[in-house]
């Protein structure tokens, strides 16, 4: 799902905060902060309209709705962090039902269903070396709730992503508005 600007700005400046305090991580680039609602793979192009018909079908029955995010933290865990990520403290219960309907619709196009509940969040940074890191480990827990945006659920985008040297580029195939 793509970010306005005003929430990928503040989660950028996040992200300068915190760039002095973490080592060696690939940051993401603020144009490419998003948040996955599904990810798909490698993807036959040829597959692309009966993906959208499909995003269609599972978008149908939501009605938009807006995603608080708040807060940052890494999985596993702030102590031994391999994902920095900011989270949401509210709209997640419409955003995994989202998520689960989009999973389904996908399912029957032979996309592997989820295993693991949906998380909702956006990545920042992935750590390259995971270690234990006590200064980013205390500025993720004093940014715990901090606010970070509003976001206006009202589409879905199928998106590509094509790695580079430079990092993952993505580009937006397809949008499916709700309902």
């Amino acid at each position: 799902m793509l970010l306005p600007e005003d929430v990928r700005a503040r989660l950028d400046a996040e992200t300068r905060r915190l760039k002095p305090l973490a080592r060696d991580v690939a940051w993401i680039a603020p144009a490419n902060l998003h948040l996955t609602l599904k990810f798909l793979g490698a993807v036959d192009p040829t597959c692309v309209d009966a993906i959208v018909a499909a995003l269609a079908r599972g978008a149908a029955g939501a009605a938009p709705f807006d995603v608080v995010l708040a807060g940052l933290g890494a999985f596993p865990s702030p102590a031994r962090p391999r994902v920095i990520w900011a989270g949401t403290s509210e709209g997640r219960a419409p955003l995994g039902a989202l998520a689960g309907a989009l999973d389904e619709a996908l399912a029957g196009l032979g996309f592997p269903r989820e295993t693991r509940a949906f998380s909702a969040h956006v990545t920042l940074g992935r750590i390259r070396e995971p270690a234990r890191d006590p200064g980013l480990a205390a500025a993720l827990a004093a940014a715990k709730d901090a606010p970070l945006g509003v976001v206006r659920v009202c589409r879905v985008s199928l998106m590509r992503s094509e790695l580079s040297p430079d990092g993952a580029r993505y580009t937006e195939l397809a949008g499916i508005a709700l309902g």
